[in-house]
């Protein structure tokens, strides 16, 4: 498709070309007492049944089935596990069989189910999934609407160039500056497209396009991580240092509320100041407004909290509490308060490819 024209059903195609013999479920979290609706979260509800429509169309054509729309509790947290049971068609199913004896899950909801989606796959040989969480409607004007050949072109230039990397150097426009260990791990790229039988990671965002990887935790014995630094956070117009040191944020600094609660959430799990993250948005259609899922598709991110999903090692069991579960990105594109001055990645001999220079990328 051309930048800026949507059209669902060649959407549908190109990034799942479902085929005869699927069963594709369309899923989505509801409102509970203690998580109250909100208008986008009703939207993205009637837009997870159009887009189930259109699946059921296409299936007529092509030979394939759609379960009725499949619904759960909202968790309430980013990437916490799934509830037990959810509801289709009026009655109560096991959810994760339910999920996981689809051959395509299309998650649009509240609350992000990448983590738990992931952790399906490794249970079910013939699973793929999109997670979708926050998705908008106007995104079919924007990021969904992107050319996903061109988007893939550019995720794989920065995956190539990672190849073999051990840190990525990043220098923020504050002037701050942190070093990411990229050793013992492999780069990955959410390019947009997810036939059945895709080699790698069978699990992408949508809107789509970037390339991660997760920093290398310290999990081996004798060989401490290498990130370190300084990353700066803006939120409600207050700036905070995050002080990072063997891949966890070790000191919140900062005078207003925003650092007192981020110092405490910290402080309350551990678990949550792993950095779970690095990673490169490409989707030159997503535009910043304040939604994290088409957020980090503009421009460079990172995360904090878990990186199991992904293929780190923080996982559920590190955390103290169920509850306390939580992977959640940060963003520096074009829009946000504070963006990147250059971003290197540094390979064993001391070369150095440049990503982002002065805020645009040269990969």
């Amino acid at each position: 498709m051309e930048d800026g024209m949507f059209d669902l059903n060649k959407l549908l195609i190109d990034v799942f070309d479902p085929q005869a013999g699927e069963l594709v479920a369309v899923v989505v979290d509801e409102p509970t007492d203690a998580v109250p609706d909100n208008e986008n979260w009703s939207a993205r509800r009637e837009m997870a049944d159009a887009w189930r429509e259109a699946f059921s169309a296409l299936g007529a054509e092509r030979g394939f089935e759609v379960r009725p729309l499949v619904s759960f509790p909202a968790t309430g947290a980013n990437n916490a596990d799934l509830p037990g049971e959810g509801t289709m068609a009026g009655d109560s199913v096991d959810l994760a069989e339910t999920l996981g004896g689809s051959s395509l899950v299309v998650a649009m909801t509240e609350f992000s189910a990448t983590a738990p989606l992931a952790h399906l796959a490794k249970t079910y040989d013939d699973f793929r999934a999109a997670s979708m969480p926050g998705v908008e409607k106007r995104m079919e004007g924007t990021a969904l609407a992107a050319d996903y050949s061109r988007v893939a072109a550019r995720c794989k230039a920065i995956f190539d160039a990672m190849q073999g990397a051990q840190l990525c150097d990043v220098l923020f426009t504050t002037g701050h500056r942190c070093f990411f260990d990229l050793r013992q791990r492999e780069a990955e790229m959410d390019d947009g497209f997810l036939p059945r039988g895709k080699e790698g990671d069978p699990i992408i965002n949508l809107p789509s396009g970037e390339t991660f990887i997760v920093p290398y935790e310290g999990e081996v014995y004798g060989l401490p991580s290498w990130t370190a630094g300084t990353i700066p956070v803006v939120e409600d117009e207050e700036m905070v240092l995050f002080h990072v040191v063997a891949n966890c944020i070790q000191v919140v600094e900062g005078d207003g509320p925003v650092a007192e609660r981020y110092a405490e959430f910290f402080n309350d799990d551990p678990a949550r100041s792993n950095i779970a993250e690095v990673a490169f948005g490409v989707n030159d259609m997503a535009e910043v407004t304040g939604c994290v899922l088409e957020d980090e598709k503009a421009g460079f991110h990172w995360a904090f909290g878990r990186s199991d999903h992904l293929g780190g090692v923080v996982g559920v069991d590190d955390f103290s509490a169920a509850e306390n579960v939580v992977h959640q990105d940060i963003v520096y594109a074009k829009g946000n308060p504070v963006q990147i001055e250059r971003a290197d990645v540094v390979h064993p001999d001391g070369r150095r490819v440049t990503i982002i220079e002065n805020g645009d990328y040269r990969v």
